[in-house]
């Protein structure tokens, strides 16, 4: 039971990523709820099989790490462009 509302909220991050893309806001958060159910699915299994959990502090360090790249695109775009529309950029301009 538990595996599968892990899945189910899995695709439920899977789908709000790829139909809602046009803010870069809503993209940024949708890819953090997936890194959340990641991460609480791997210390589950991690727990139940009696692992060592120092690979989920590799994992959190990645995560932080995405988060703040994401959120400097997310500060940049609203400087540069004044909102965060994907459609309001192109990738072609210097």
């Amino acid at each position: 039971m538990l595996i599968s509302s892990l899945l189910f909220i899995f695709l439920c991050g899977l789908w709000c990523f790829s139909y809602n893309h046009k803010h870069l806001l809503v993209t940024l958060l949708s890819l953090e709820f997936i890194v959340l159910v990641v991460f609480l699915s791997m210390c589950l299994f991690l727990i139940n099989f009696d692992y060592e959990l120092y690979f989920l502090f590799v994992f959190l360090t990645f995560s932080v790490c995405e988060g703040a790249l994401g959120l400097s695109i997310l500060v940049s775009m609203a400087r540069c462009y004044g909102n965060d529309y994907f459609s309001s950029y192109s990738i072609l301009q210097c």
